[in-house]
């Protein structure tokens, strides 16, 4: 019931006006994501690369439902890969595939990514899909086919709460194990598509995890959950890796402690770091997903 009736507010305007409106939740957008600007990102970048941290930059934003808002998204995407560039900072950059164009033409959407992975190879990054509402996994799994061969290094976010996920991966192996950030899943989706309990979430992603050490590529497991972390680590070990065998992805402003013991230890850490003004739906569904996130909340919410 929590979790739902966060991601509910995610979707409601007045609460959104409610939120956006006021200053009740300065701090926690501020700890939550970097800042409205991609010089703001970039800096938090570099303060985690001091730390053997790696980046996972972020333009937060999704659903764009024109092409002159498309087109605005990927001259500000590769606004960010040229500042990566100027920085030298070590990060990959997240993007949002609706947010390119896909939820109403798909090939302006494909030929948007292809540009920005090729920019992004030419200064010594590369791009992670993420993986949006279930209405557009189909849509999002054809982008990243028709463009993984090109790119060997796009990374693509698949969720282990939606159902079809073991199949979409077993079809993905049959060309070439692929590259796969594994997330949980932070969307509303209704019973027939997506895993609801707790308990039903987390076995299906302890099996895709073993899934992909044995047919993945270079895998990057996204969770705060020690359990699940230990788990990734077991497997790791069972298949001969080392701790620079998969990546350990985090979201900026959650588990830091956790961020900087691991990559002590030697692991390969990197940090989801966001940016920009469209924070509300991100914010949401990260209070969604940690119990430990709201308390946060209502403690800046009595602050301020």
């Amino acid at each position: 019931m929590f979790r739902e009736t966060w991601l509910w507010a995610s979707g409601k305007q007045r609460v959104q006006r409610f939120v956006t409106e006021g200053n009740l939740t300065r701090s926690v957008v501020q700890r939550f994501i970097a800042g409205d600007k991609a010089e703001d990102a970039i800096s938090a970048i570099q303060q985690l690369n001091a730390k053997d941290i790696g980046g996972i930059l972020d333009l937060l934003g999704e659903g764009v439902t024109d092409p002159v808002g498309a087109k605005q998204a990927f001259e500000d995407y590769l606004d960010s890969v040229k500042r990566i560039e100027e920085a030298g900072v070590d990060t990959t950059v997240a993007v949002k595939l609706t947010q390119l164009g896909l939820a109403f033409d798909k090939q302006p959407c494909i030929e948007y990514v292809r540009a920005l992975a090729t920019e992004g190879q030419a200064v010594g990054t590369s791009l992670e899909i993420d993986m949006e509402q279930s209405a557009y996994v189909t849509e999002t799994l054809d982008v990243f086919k028709t463009l993984r061969h090109e790119f060997p290094d796009l990374r693509l976010a698949v969720q282990a709460y939606l159902r079809r996920t073991p199949v979409d991966l077993q079809e993905l192996a049959t060309e070439a194990p692929p590259k796969v950030r594994l997330v949980k899943g932070a969307y509303a989706e209704p019973t027939e598509v997506a895993f609801q309990k707790k308990a039903e979430i987390d076995a299906q992603y302890r099996y895709l995890i073993d899934w992909l050490f044995d047919k993945g590529a270079d895998p990057g497991i996204a969770s705060h959950d020690s359990a699940l972390i230990q788990h990734a680590q077991r497997a790791a070990a069972r298949v001969g890796g080392g701790k620079k065998s998969f990546e350990i992805q985090m979201l900026y402003g959650i588990r830091r402690d956790l961020q900087e013991q691991l990559a002590k230890e030697g692991y390969r850490v990197s940090v989801y770091v966001p940016f920009g003004c469209a924070w509300y739906p991100y914010l949401m569904r990260r209070i969604a997903e940690r119990p430990a996130n709201l308390r946060f909340f209502l403690r800046a919410v009595v602050r301020d």
